[in-house]
């Protein structure tokens, strides 16, 4: 479901493909061959919310634009070629290009998280945390446990043309 709110309407790459069974509010803008899979929620209601190009965002993850501040306006940034993995929730100022964010993962307010990092499943990062490019953070809260090494490589590389594809199947059949 695509809705507008307050005038701004969500802008969705003619490749791209959203389930209609997602929900897509306000100042959402989704780039070229992102999917977004059922039950996923993506709240543009406090500020721009900016995906790039070849994510993914799985089932029922939760993105939200804002701030716990005055004024609660803030904006969130997505890169390119991001997984976010099943159940996961941000409310983040912004996530790199080519970042895995594992199953079940929270990231709180203002988090800006570095290019080519791995967040495990089940990772909670704290407000206003900043995570280099390159990290593996895990735990609760958030800690980094290493640097991205080759057995990482799945992620950034074959994992985003996999999505592509297989969001391309499912706008093919209609879902």
């Amino acid at each position: 479901m695509i809705r507008s709110f307050e005038g701004k309407i969500p802008r969705i790459a003619p490749t791209a493909f959203v389930s209609e069974a997602a929900y897509v509010v306000g100042d959402v803008e989704i780039g070229d061959y992102s999917c977004v899979m059922p039950g996923a929620v993506i709240r543009g209601d406090l500020g721009k919310i900016t995906i790039g190009q070849n994510v993914a965002i799985e089932d029922n993850c939760v993105i939200h634009s804002g701030r716990p501040a005055m004024p609660p306006e803030a904006d969130v940034f997505i890169g390119d070629a991001v997984i976010m993995g099943h159940g996961a929730v941000s409310n983040c100022r912004q996530i790199g290009d080519h970042v895995l964010i594992g199953m079940n993962a929270t990231i709180l307010h203002e988090v800006e998280i570095g290019d080519h990092s791995v967040i495990a499943a089940g990772t909670l990062i704290k407000e206003n945390t900043v995570i280099p490019p390159g990290s593996v953070v895990a735990g609760v809260p958030g800690k980094i446990k290493g640097q991205i090494g080759p057995e990482h490589d799945y992620w950034f590389t074959s994992s985003p043309v996999i999505y592509r594809d297989l969001g391309q199947r499912f706008k093919k059949e209609r879902l």
